[in-house]
């Protein structure tokens, strides 16, 4: 795989490495890492949803000049973002495969490759051929003579790469008392609190489970009156069972030897209250609540769910992504990476015709803009383009003039009735 080819030929085993220098004063020797709470159905789900959600993203590399105007340049990192940033995954598969990582996790490594070429004044240009989602079983971080971090990893298949940092693209969750990788102190997903309700969650629905049981297995005693041995016993049970099998009526007959008994058992189910606050409890560690995980939600609760959970990843990739794959000229001239939450097809039909009439009464979005908010396909003519505002819906262009015109006039026939 390109991936493998490109980690062998840049890792660096002649260097001289030792620990990097925290200030806590722990090894900085990181395994990865438990995944005890994704046996939850709940849990998964809750991923999944987030998941989802950011892979409908679409990264883009964009530019900004000194008079603050937009543009997305040809680069390769565009063509990449497009459709498919390495040969192996989409753009969505890539975006799902980041999270899932991260919530694994609560760390999340990325390798763009690269050549490198040099422009006409000589200086490293790099051309990005891929962006691969790293998954390994421990990572290091170490420094060499001149104190340049780097971050060693280790793979189930027995390989180890060691890159410098700036290299990696590193996103972290819960980045807190540790000094370089999110999670806990040790490096590792914190969920403590999370298990406590998860174990809490597994016995009531192993009593659920139990409870069931019980009440469709014994459902009477049948006393045998006269004393016979085992083998007339299990003969007398056989024909009492066929009795009930065949009864359709629900009538059993029973001769003076026998006498049935039924056993009335009640077993007492956890109450749907108490089910769904510990469901909640798990949605609210996630941040995902229950009309977003049932699809059945208004555009105010979306928002809501988008604002407080799926917004900071939205900025976390974004600024990771910049930090890592432009050097500080090219950030100081304009360029980033900025992950646009472009479908809007969660709106209700009546906020999309708010949105388009918002936004086209200031002339912000085109035609074709305008059709996609609605599900429909740019205009065949290529005419999409245009945008129209809200004087008369005419051109922007014209506006101005058009503006500047009644005003001429209107100062003219004033002086003429005077």
């Amino acid at each position: 795989m390109a991936l493998w080819s490109a980690l062998k030929g840049l890792t660096n085993k002649a260097k001289q490495f030792v620990y990097a220098k925290l200030m806590s004063g722990f090894a900085p020797s990181f395994s990865q890492f438990g995944d005890n709470i994704y046996a939850s159905d709940v849990v998964q789900n809750c991923i999944d949803v987030i998941a989802t959600e950011i892979s409908k993203l679409q990264p883009k590399h964009i530019r900004t000049d000194a008079n603050g105007i937009q543009t997305v340049p040809r680069s390769n990192l565009n063509r990449l973002f497009k459709f498919a940033p390495n040969e192996l995954m989409t753009t969505r598969d890539f975006l799902e495969k980041i999270i899932w990582l991260l919530y694994l996790n609560y760390n999340a490594f990325i390798y763009p490759t690269y050549t490198l070429t040099r422009d006409a004044r000589g200086n490293e240009i790099r051309n990005y051929t891929g962006l691969y989602p790293l998954n390994p079983t421990q990572v290091e971080f170490l420094q060499d003579e001149t104190e340049t971090l780097f971050v060693r990893f280790y793979f189930s298949s027995g390989d180890s790469f060691t890159l410098k940092y700036s290299d990696v693209i590193h996103l972290r969750k819960k980045f807190s008392v540790n000094e370089i990788m999110g999670g806990g102190l040790n490096g590792q997903p914190d969920n403590a609190a999370l298990l406590k309700v998860l174990q809490i969650n597994d016995t009531v629905l192993q009593g659920l489970e139990k409870g069931i049981k019980t009440s469709m297995s014994v459902r009477g005693i049948m006393k045998i009156s006269t004393l016979m041995d085992d083998v007339a016993q299990r003969a007398e049970r056989e024909r009492f069972e066929s009795l009930m099998r065949s009864g359709e009526s629900g009538i059993l007959p029973v001769d003076l030897k026998g006498d049935f008994m039924p056993i009335n058992l009640d077993p007492k189910f956890v109450d749907k209250d108490t089910l769904a606050f510990l469901d909640s409890k798990t949605q609210r560690w996630f941040g995902v609540p229950l009309p977003i995980l049932t699809g059945d939600y208004t555009d105010e609760q979306y928002q809501a769910f988008y604002e407080k959970t799926l917004e900071p990843i939205v900025i976390s990739l974004g600024q990771a992504f910049s930090k890592t794959l432009f050097t500080p000229r090219e950030i100081d001239v304009g360029n980033e990476i900025v992950c646009y939450h472009k479908n809007m097809m969660y709106l209700s039909t009546r906020a999309k015709l708010d949105l388009i009439k918002t936004a086209g009464e200031q002339g912000l979005l085109t035609d074709d803009q305008k059709l996609a908010v609605l599900g429909y396909p740019p205009l065949e003519d290529g005419t999409g383009s245009r945008r129209t505002m809200s004087l008369n819906y005419i051109d922007v262009n014209l506006a101005n003039t058009y503006q500047l015109g009644r005003l001429v006039t209107k100062q003219g026939g004033t002086k003429n009735n005077e």
